[in-house]
């Protein structure tokens, strides 16, 4: 075994970080953790698949997952800007500029400078993009009801609760 593997084995945990290992101890074990049933790659393969469901579902609009999320951003006005899409998505600015030129090109949305600033660029959705957005947020919705699939309506809450905290430690 290697010293990075031997540092990072929970009885190996230097002293300064007692309260971590102790939280970590508490909330999941880590010797008997199955790589493909840790935390991490559950949630990356649940995003997976999410993914993966919505695209075909949207399909039949020509729009993929990583559009709609897009678009659902703007008509809930939260981010404005290509950079603000960024920060919230993680989304490289290259990978963010070509996405936005796609849904511009399919009217879904338009660009427009800031009378405050004109070197900032603003984003709002067409008429087009306000119109079919319903039809979009149904498909997104259905997925995640096929997906919820015999689960009760308090451990959707809870699993929504549960996602919450995780990201608040993030």
């Amino acid at each position: 075994m290697s010293n990075a593997t031997e540092n990072c084995e929970e009885n190996n945990l230097p002293s300064a970080f007692g309260n971590l290992k102790s939280a970590m101890n508490d909330a999941h074990d880590l010797k008997n953790d199955a790589p493909q049933s840790n935390l991490a790659h559950l949630i990356g393969k649940v995003r997976a698949k999410l993914k993966e469901a919505i695209d075909a579902e949207l399909a039949q609009f020509d729009i993929t997952a990583a559009q709609y999320v897009v678009l659902s951003m703007l008509v809930a006005k939260s981010p404005e800007t290509a950079s603000q899409l960024c920060r919230e998505n993680s989304y490289d600015p290259g990978a963010m500029t070509r996405m936005i030129d796609r849904l511009e090109k399919k009217k879904l949305l338009r660009r427009l400078r800031s009378p405050a600033d004109r070197r900032v660029v603003m984003l709002e959705l067409t008429e087009q993009g306000q119109a079919i957005h319903p039809a979009l947020r149904a498909c997104s919705l259905n997925v995640a009801a096929r997906l919820l699939r015999g689960f009760s309506k308090s451990e959707v809450v809870q699993l929504e609760k549960l996602l919450e905290r995780v990201l608040a430690n993030s």
